[in-house]
């Protein structure tokens, strides 16, 4: 007979550990990685060794199953599976590691699996240890990191590797790792019931991380069933003239029901009535965006804060500040557009919750800066003249002169050179005919761009000899 897992009260192994996939096929998310012919399900069906051995670097957020993927290929390939913690592990170990799965090969044709955790934890000296190991194929380096490899990780190590990305899990992804979870003998074995309103809460709070969710379960259950034990000892002393003919009767007590006041209680945090694909995601990024545009730096923090506890991908996020800083702001701060950048990099390359401090700096940077949207309107203006057919042919001095026959057409002829002019601006027309005396940027008066208006002035009366 088959040993029971742990139960909800051993305390001896967490829900999210019991509840790890035994093989690729209980594998929430991660399609892309785990179709017929991958590299993964190669690795995992080949016990022979026929297939090679391809190293691999698996690169996602927490909670996307890196860890899950590598111990479901080490219980389905048959191979020798040995795992390390970049956060425990020396040099020594990883040497170690590499002389027996060299033995075990030469004397036993035994291929071994490595499994290395948070490998941009190591230094350089312990990544050039898994060198030799991964390049003569004494081990298979099934390697886990958050942060991009290519910043973490060494050149070497990264050439000698398949690099594959693993995606945040989706919300249909972490409802059925919930529904398992709640059924399943391994997890909660149907002890209780969960809302379907709870359900939905602990996915937002998850973030798509499944580690996050199938602990908010775990624990909503303990205190959904430690309330049921407790109104049920009341309720014994009560009615104990009843339990007689209650036991006669054969009448069974409801399952505890995990509800959103369960879950709020257990998590010690609010819940909020966001759905990501509903009206209060559009709201909350609206306000979020036009509180930047309206310079309350206040506000535009409160609604990212939202966002955050609410879940939002915090690249959507991102996304959105980017834009914000092309659009509402420009050239008054051209800096504003770099720190976007740099804070979407940032949160790409360390994840969350860290990525939260990167895009805050930049939120409060684009709040306080000074606005303009002369760019955007510019580029908008200049579009509904294409579309509209308000263009005509390039003037011919500005043509391409350098293919044959060219110069006998007109192309290029008179064209005047701006860097043999001493102010390296010369007087020239660079509109089509139809467009002469267009004007599609405008420049306002506020931060940098108040220094752009001036110059832009002078540039006009240059290259037009009209002024503006």
């Amino acid at each position: 007979m088959a040993l029971q897992q742990p139960g909800l009260h051993s305390g001896a192994v967490p829900l999210a550990v019991r509840m790890r996939p035994r093989s690729l096929d209980e594998v929430a998310g991660q399609r892309h990685l785990l179709r017929p012919g991958s590299p993964l399900v190669n690795l995992a069906t080949d016990r022979t060794g026929a297939a090679g051995s391809v190293s691999v670097i698996l690169w996602g957020p927490p909670g996307t199953g890196k860890t899950t993927l590598a111990q479901a290929i080490a219980h389905s390939s048959g191979r020798k599976f040995v795992e390390l913690s970049a956060v425990t592990a020396g040099v020594k170990d990883v040497r170690q590691v590499m002389e027996d799965a060299f033995r075990n090969r030469d004397l036993y044709g035994l291929s071994t699996v490595l499994f290395l955790d948070e490998i941009h934890r190591f230094t350089k000296a312990q990544q050039d240890a898994l060198l030799p190991g991964v390049e003569n194929g004494w081990v298979i380096l099934v390697a886990a990191t958050t942060e991009n490899p290519s910043f973490s990780v060494i050149s070497p190590l990264l050439s000698r590797s398949l690099l594959l990305t693993l995606e945040q899990l989706t919300d249909d992804d972490l409802g059925v790792l919930i529904d398992r979870a709640v059924t399943d003998a391994r997890g909660l074995a149907g002890t209780v019931e969960l809302d379907p309103e709870a359900r939905a809460a602990i996915i937002r709070m998850a973030s798509g991380d499944a580690r996050r969710a199938l602990t908010a379960l775990e624990a909503s259950a303990g205190t959904a069933l430690a309330a049921a034990e407790g109104a049920g000892a009341a309720g014994h002393e009560d009615d104990d003239e009843d339990d007689d003919e209650d036991d006669e009767e054969g009448d069974e007590h409801p399952l505890p029901v995990i509800t959103p006041e369960v879950l709020e209680q257990s998590v010690d945090r609010a819940l909020l009535r966001y759905d990501r694909n509903g009206d209060e995601h559009y709201d909350v990024i609206s306000a979020f965006i036009k509180s930047v545009r309206g310079s309350d730096v206040d506000a535009s923090l409160h609604y990212l804060a939202r966002m955050f506890e609410a879940g939002e991908d915090p690249r959507f996020i991102a996304r959105r500040v980017i834009i914000l800083a092309a659009e509402d702001i420009g050239i008054a701060d051209p800096q504003a557009l770099p720190i976007a950048v740099a804070a979407a990099e940032a949160v790409q390359m360390i994840g969350m919750p860290e990525g939260r401090l990167p895009l805050a700096e930049a939120v409060v940077y684009l709040a306080t800066a000074p606005k303009s949207n002369a760019a955007y309107m510019g580029i908008n203006a200049a579009i509904a003249d294409v579309k509209a057919g308000n263009f005509g042919r390039v003037p011919k001095h500005l043509r391409d002169a350098h293919y044959a026959g060219a110069k006998r057409l007109g192309h290029g002829k008179g064209y005047k050179y701006p860097h043999d002019s001493e102010v390296g601006v010369v007087r020239q027309q660079y509109l089509p005919d139809e467009l002469v005396g267009k004007v599609y940027y405008d420049p306002t008066d506020h931060g940098h761009e108040r220094e752009v208006s001036a110059r832009l002035a002078k540039l006009r009366d240059i290259t037009r000899g009209t002024p503006g």
